[in-house]
């Protein structure tokens, strides 16, 4: 055999290993490898996983492991592996998954009017990896609430109700950090001053948000509630807003959850600070997170003389206005008499 068969034969021979050897990583890497039947999943690597809990959050997605592992280890992810929050699409091949899997996504956090910070950080918890104690202790750290110049009890009005994108694994700490950064963008200059001439803080205008919010679903009418609750602090009368009686006595049992329709005469009683029937002046705190909407309604509150209101048997959802108590006892005995009759005891 001459030189140059030999030659040509090793060629081919070469060429068959080289063309084996490719069709073995496409094989390996490039094709679909899912199990799911979704167009996508998303994956969720917590913080400082190890290996074996990256495979366990991983392998359910994977249709072939030891191709996925091939791609992984050729491209290093297991060292370099990144908490987060990832996307898979169906069909995807193992190179695209690694790749996928380097990608954090951020997650769309919404909240809105929670009525108090355990409730808020549970909310949170449910959709970022701090679980709710990391949460709590993070809003509630003497060092944040100093940094921010605002105290313990008028924390909720810290956090304006809104959509944030966070990545998931974003920490606690800087979660709230962030939050307080959007706070102190939304109370511009424009808005302190209104809070100013009405010789409010912007932490009291969320106080009396959250009360007027309370009062009414309706956001039209937020502007004629707020110049209400303003009339009475400016001629010293009490607030005596039925929500937040409600609110002290969730508040005083500890529970969040109860539904309380109607306020009776026994329930004025209460002593506590939140009880604006039995203590003059705004409480120490909001009553829940208001939205901006109310916080823009006690800003731009309307004009009027109007002492007293009482929902409206006529107008379900609205309210009765009234400038004296006369007037106003002629609107309370009718919403009386109908909440009677629908059978209203608590």
């Amino acid at each position: 055999m001459n030189l140059k068969k030999i030659i040509a034969i090793i060629a081919v021979s070469g060429l068959i290993v080289l063309g084996s050897m490719a069709g073995y990583v496409y094989y390996k890497a490039f094709t679909a490898n899912t199990t799911f039947v979704q167009k996508e999943v998303f994956v969720y690597i917590p913080t400082n996983a190890t290996q074996e809990e990256v495979k366990e959050a991983i392998s359910p997605f994977v249709k072939d492991w030891s191709k996925f592992e091939f791609v992984a280890n050729k491209r290093n992810y297991f060292t370099n592996t990144k908490a987060g929050k990832f996307l898979l699409k169906q069909n995807m091949n193992s190179f695209d998954m690694v790749r996928a899997l380097r990608s954090n996504i951020p997650v769309n956090v919404a909240f809105n009017n929670q009525e108090s910070i355990e409730k808020f950080a549970q909310r949170l918890a449910n959709q970022l990896e701090p679980d709710s104690i990391e949460l709590m202790n993070a809003f509630t750290n003497k060092d944040f609430l100093s940094k921010n110049e605002i105290d313990s009890e008028n924390v909720l009005s810290l956090f304006i109700p809104n959509s944030y994108e966070f990545y998931w694994n974003t920490s606690a700490e800087k979660l709230a950090d962030r939050l307080a950064k959007e706070y102190h963008i939304f109370w511009n200059d424009e808005r302190k001053s209104k809070a100013a001439s009405l010789n409010l803080t912007p932490q009291q205008v969320s106080v009396l948000a959250s009360i007027v919010q309370k009062e009414t679903a309706k956001v039209s009418e937020r502007p004629r509630v707020a110049g209400v609750y303003l009339n009475r602090l400016a001629t010293g009368m009490p607030l005596q807003a039925d929500p937040t009686v409600i609110y002290a006595i969730k508040k005083q049992s500890g529970d969040f959850d109860q539904v309380i329709k109607r306020v009776f005469h026994n329930d004025l009683i209460i002593d506590s600070p939140y009880n604006t029937y039995k203590y003059a002046g705004l409480p120490p705190g909001p009553i829940f997170m208001p939205d901006i909407s109310s916080i823009d309604a006690v800003l731009n509150a309307e004009k009027h003389d109007y002492l007293y209101f009482c929902a409206s048997p006529d107008n379900p959802g609205y309210h009765a206005f009234a400038s004296n108590y006369d007037a106003h006892m002629v609107n309370a005995r009718k919403y009386a008499n109908w909440v009677n009759k629908l059978g209203i005891n608590r």
